[in-house]
C-alpha cells in the first residue's frame, strides 16, 4: 500500500501576530484592479476608419480631434451619413461620451470615449474611387502647403457624402491622397464651383476656421445674374432666416430654403457687397457679371441676397423663377468662388470656368 505524504505547513513567524479581518481593513489600501472591458468594448482610435457600423463602437478621441464638437466628430467619421440621422442619433442617446449624455456643440477633449451606437443603415460601404477620377481632382488642387489644400471644385459635386450622394469631394480626396486626416474648412453648394478649403492638419482647420470666425478671411465670387443692376457697388443688408418648404405629397421631407425676412427674431445680419464688373446681353436678355463679397457665412446668402433686388442668378433652381417654371438655357449655377484672401497667405485665384466663360462671350 502506498502511502500518500503531505508537506507539513510552514510555521508562522513566531515573532509576528496576524491582523483578523477587521484589522486588516482599518490600515491597508486595495489594490485597484483596471477594469478590462470585454473584446466587443475596446475602444479604437478616432483616427482609424471603422469597420463595422452595424455594432457598438467605443473611439478614443486622439489629438487631431481635441476640441472638437461631437456634431463635427461624428459627421466625420459616420461618412455618408446624412446630417439630420448624426443629430437623432445624439438627441436619442445614441451617442455617449465617457459613458455620458451629449449635446451636438458639447467640445471633445484628447482621450475621451465616444460611444457610438449601431447603424442599420446600408449607406456606409467605402466609395469605390476610379483612378482616373481620382487623377482628375488631384489636377484640379490650385494650392498646397503641409496644413492645407485648395480644390477648385466642379460644379455639380456634393463637398461631401449624404442626402442621397454615395460621397463628395472630402471622401473622394481621402481616397485619392490616402491620407487618414482630411477635414473640409468650410462648404460650398453643390452646383457652386471654385475654391474649397481642405485641412491637412487639426491646427490648419482651427486657424483657418477662426479666421472665418472673425471675419479676417476674405472670399469673393463671381456670379451671372439676370438684368443689368444700376449700382455699380453696393451692399445688400437683409436679415435671413432658414425655413424648411411644406413635405411634398409623397410625404417626402421638405427641402431647405432660406428667404429675407425682417420680422423673425430668428432672421440672422447678413451683408453681401457687390460690385458690377461687366453687362452685355444672352440670348436677347440682358445680364450682369459680377463680384459677389459675402461679409456674413448664411446658407445660400449670395443667391438670396440678388433675388431679393430683382437680379436672381442664372441657372438657379431654388431662387430664380424662370429657372423653377422651366428655363433651361443655362445649365448650371452661374456663382463661383474665385479668390480668397487669407491672412499670412498668398491670395488664391481659380480663373471662370469653361461654362461659364462661353456664357460671358
Amino acid at each position: 500500500m502506498t502511502e500518500h505524504s503531505q508537506s507539513p505547513k510552514r510555521p508562522a513567524h513566531p515573532n509576528k501576530k496576524r491582523d483578523t479581518p477587521s484589522q486588516q481593513s482599518a490600515h491597508q489600501t486595495p489594490k485597484r484592479t483596471p477594469s478590462k472591458q470585454p473584446p466587443s468594448k475596446q475602444p479604437q482610435s478616432a483616427d482609424d476608419d471603422i469597420l463595422d457600423f452595424a455594432k457598438v463602437n467605443y473611439l478614443t478621441v486622439t489629438r487631431q480631434q481635441h476640441d472638437q464638437r461631437v456634431d463635427n466628430f461624428l459627421l466625420g467619421r459616420l461618412k455618408g451619413l446624412p446630417r439630420s440621422h448624426v443629430y437623432n442619433m445624439i438627441r436619442s442617446d445614441e451617442i455617449r461620451v465617457n459613458g455620458k449624455r451629449c449635446k451636438p456643440h458639447d467640445k471633445l477633449q484628447r482621450n475621451d470615449v465616444v460611444r457610438i451606437a449601431p447603424i442599420k443603415l446600408a449607406t456606409r460601404e467605402k466609395p469605390v474611387i476610379s483612378p482616373d477620377f481620382a487623377q482628375s481632382l488631384l489636377e484640379r488642387i490650385v494650392y498646397e502647403d503641409e496644413g492645407l489644400i485648395v480644390l477648385n471644385k466642379p460644379s455639380g459635386m456634393a463637398v461631401h457624402g449624404g442626402s442621397g450622394e454615395s460621397f463628395g469631394v472630402i471622401e473622394a480626396m481621402r481616397e485619392a491622397t490616402g491620407k487618414k486626416y482630411l477635414e473640409l474648412v468650410h462648404r460650398i453648394d453643390k452646383d457652386t464651383s471654385g475654391l474649397l478649403m481642405i485641412a491637412k492638419k487639426r491646427s490648419t482647420l482651427k486657424t483657418l476656421q477662426e479666421h472665418l470666425r472673425e471675419k479676417t478671411l476674405q472670399k469673393t465670387y463671381l456670379c451671372l445674374v439676370a438684368g443689368w443692376i444700376s449700382s455699380e457697388t453696393q451692399t445688400i443688408d437683409k436679415p435671413l432666416l432658414k425655413y424648411t418648404l411644406p413635405a411634398t405629397q409623397e410625404g417626402k421631407s421638405g427641402e431647405r430654403r432660406v428667404k429675407v425676412d425682417i420680422k423673425s427674431e430668428d432672421s440672422k445680419p447678413s451683408q453681401t457687397q457687390i460690385n458690377v464688373l461687366q453687362k452685355f446681353e444672352l440670348n436677347g436678355q440682358k445680364v450682369s457679371l459680377i463680384e459677389a463679397k459675402p461679409l456674413t457665412g448664411r446658407t445660400h446668402q449670395i443667391r438670396v441676397h440678388l433675388a431679393s433686388i430683382g437680379h436672381p442668378l442664372l441657372g438657379d433652381d431654388k431662387y430664380n423663377p424662370n429657372v423653377a417654371k422651366g428655363d433651361k438655357s443655362v445649365r448650371r449655377l452661374c456663382l463661383h468662388a474665385y479668390k480668397l484672401e487669407i491672412p499670412e497667405y498668398e491670395v488664391i485665384t481659380a480663373d471662370l470656368p469653361d461654362d461659364m466663360q462661353s456664357l460671358v462671350g
